[in-house]
């Protein structure tokens, strides 16, 4: 399936599945006092949105999740991985330059290039647990360029502390290494693209949601909720916003090999349709103590339709939006079986690539407040109120600190 940034306009319908929250448009360059941002929605903020493409299946290209019970991939090197994914493809007479990438921790597997009828061959192996078709993820991002304000409505909205020496891994387009607001481990970050090898942010969705995380406590730029944080790139998706489902995965397996329990990470992306592995991936890195902040989706529907935000389980937190007035947002999915918590996520400023400042909106914006939170507080994270108006007549509780 395609993966997306989580936006796109509030005046127009929301598109489907997977999307990094985000919408493309003009740029719209403006000053502006560093002064309290007023407290009123904007309706006619652009918010991120699905592309065109987003979710589709990648013919011939197939993402095999081994078995537990059969493979213990945790364990298992690199070198490891690779010998027991070609010894499958044999064991079935696939020949093994098939297989493209492998991902470990649990359940662990591999990415290969198969017909239909040797992926339904590898679905019967009693070595494979799951095996799903490898899909496209593309976000469409809207965004207007601005001077910084300091401490924003929505910092102040969900409250803000230290988050000098803790950690946020940070899936999505990538994060600008030089820009003078955020602390990036650029030697833990890793990009997991074929053929790019850096993790720089070319695209500024991801930036965004970096400075919403951990923006620094200086006398410039903005405020993150856990100020100073180190901030580590796992970039799934190009300069485009276009990516896949395996390169999601393969960043999972990655967290679960150097992140350590406390740490958090931050999904602003996904709205596929269910994705098995995927949804294993992230309750497994989870099961290590790392807390998971995902966003919502922005298709004002349904939220459990759609992975990752259908993932559920301890230290797993789905997030919908809400505006300065504490409104639910008009394109925020929603239902209290997968939403944990809403967070502020319309006209939000933030951190944006090359130095800049920009405003965002989308479910994308509203996960890395939570994500910053989990980092100050942990599972102990408090409320302040809840939304009004939310679709499915259970107000989502607004995280705070």
């Amino acid at each position: 399936m395609v993966y997306a940034l989580r936006g796109n306009s509030i005046n127009t319908m929301h598109t489907k599945k997977i999307f990094i929250l985000g919408c493309a448009a003009s740029i719209f360059l403006f000053g502006c006092k560093k002064e309290k941002q007023e407290l009123t929605s904007d309706p006619g903020a652009c918010v991120e949105s699905t592309a065109s493409g987003n979710g589709s299946i990648i013919q011939g290209r197939y993402i095999v999740a081994f078995n537990p019970q059969s493979v213990n991939a945790r364990g298992l090197t690199a070198g490891q991985l690779v010998e027991t994914g070609a010894s499958l493809l044999e064991r079935n007479s696939i020949p093994t330059s098939r297989l493209q990438q492998t991902f470990g921790g649990e359940p662990g597997g591999f990415i290969a290039n198969l017909s239909v009828d040797e992926a339904q061959q590898l679905g019967n192996d009693p070595s494979v647990q799951v095996i799903e078709p490898d899909r496209v993820i593309a976000l469409s991002i809207c965004f207007t360029v601005a001077e910084p304000r300091l401490v924003t409505w929505n910092i102040n909205r969900v409250g803000y502390g230290n988050g000098i020496g803790k950690t946020a891994w940070i899936i999505d387009t990538g994060i600008d290494f030089d820009h003078p607001d955020l602390t990036v481990n650029t030697v833990k970050s890793r990009s997991f693209i074929n053929g790019v090898t850096s993790a720089d942010d070319e695209n500024g969705h991801g930036t965004h949601v970096a400075g919403i995380i951990g923006g620094k406590n200086n006398t410039f730029g903005v405020l993150g909720v856990a100020s100073g944080a180190s901030l580590v790139s796992l970039r799934v998706l190009n300069a485009d916003g276009v990516g896949t489902l395996s390169s999601i995965i393969q960043a999972l397996a990655y967290v679960n090999t150097n992140a350590k329990a406390g740490d958090v990470v931050n999904m602003s992306l996904g709205e596929i349709e269910d994705s098995p592995v995927l949804v294993q991936q992230v309750q497994n890195t989870a099961s290590r103590g790392i807390y998971i902040a995902i966003a919502a989706g922005n298709d004002h529907d349904e939220a459990n339709k759609y992975s990752p935000a259908n993932a559920n389980g301890a230290n797993i937190y789905t997030v919908s939006a809400t505006d300065s007035l504490d409104n639910f947002a008009a394109f925020s999915n929603y239902g209290n079986d997968v939403v944990d918590y809403a967070a502020p996520g319309v006209r939000i400023l933030s951190t944006y690539s090359d130095g800049r400042y920009a405003y965002l909106s989308g479910t994308s914006m509203a996960a890395p407040h939570l994500a910053g939170l989990l980092l100050l507080r942990g599972n102990n994270i408090t409320t302040s109120g809840f939304a009004n108006n939310d679709p499915d007549n259970q107000p989502d509780p607004i995280a705070h600190y």
